[in-house]
């Protein structure tokens, strides 16, 4: 817990009424707090749950990521709770289904893309043993991190050379709505980089976290 005060529009964050200080995009809403606190740059290895998480990243183009974190669980419903193997069986039916259902994000060519990338997922872990292990390949070093990691730096961040390169590798094996702001966003959300404020509370926690992760191969 932080006892000093901070500038939310250099230092990017904002105290809570525990005390501790969260990145300030949370805006003190209690749902998008613990998305904050116990999601956001924990580092992820389940190929179920990146799966889920490329596919939000990817419903979340043009919208709020509050949107869909607050749709999430319609989202788990509707798309048989991310299983790869059940989507990649899904048809034009299903496609139909999901256009009338008011919890999701109503949009054909997302939706499609879903079933699309669960094929192409069922491909890719054929030739790489795991989703997992093909995502991780594109974990950024060092140097191609920011120096500094406040407000103004990491806002001027929405695509990287990895993120790039990620999605060029997943559009070359025909999967859509991977482009590479989505990419990082992605890359934030599965902890292949941790951009919480150097004046958060919960950086070095999701540091300790990614330190201890085994990467994938």
């Amino acid at each position: 817990m932080s006892t000093q005060s901070f500038n939310p529009e250099v230092d990017g964050v904002i105290p809570g009424s525990d005390g501790c200080f969260r990145c300030w995009w949370h805006g003190g809403l209690p749902d998008y707090a613990r998305y904050h606190d116990h999601e956001w740059g924990h580092p992820v290895a389940d190929d179920r749950w990146l799966f889920e998480k490329i596919c939000l990243e990817g419903f979340q183009s043009g919208l709020s990521w509050l949107t869909i974190l607050r749709k999430r669980e319609h989202f788990r419903a509707a798309f048989a709770n991310f299983d790869i193997e059940q989507l990649a069986q899904f048809g034009e039916s299903d496609v139909a289904r999901l256009l009338q259902d008011a919890g999701i994000v109503r949009h054909r060519g997302k939706i499609e893309a879903v079933l699309n990338n669960a094929r192409r997922a069922l491909e890719l872990r054929d030739d790489t043993g795991s989703l997992a292990a093909f995502f991780w390949r594109y974990e950024p070093d060092s140097a191609e991190r920011p120096k500094q990691f406040d407000r103004p730096s990491l806002c001027a961040i929405t695509q990287s050379p990895s993120s790039l390169a990620l999605s060029k590798a997943l559009k070359k094996r025909g999967w859509a709505f991977v482009g590479p702001t989505t990419m990082y966003a992605f890359m934030q959300s599965a902890g292949m980089v941790n951009d919480h404020m150097a004046a958060c509370d919960f950086r070095m926690q999701v540091e300790q976290a990614r330190a201890e992760f085994q990467r994938p191969r």
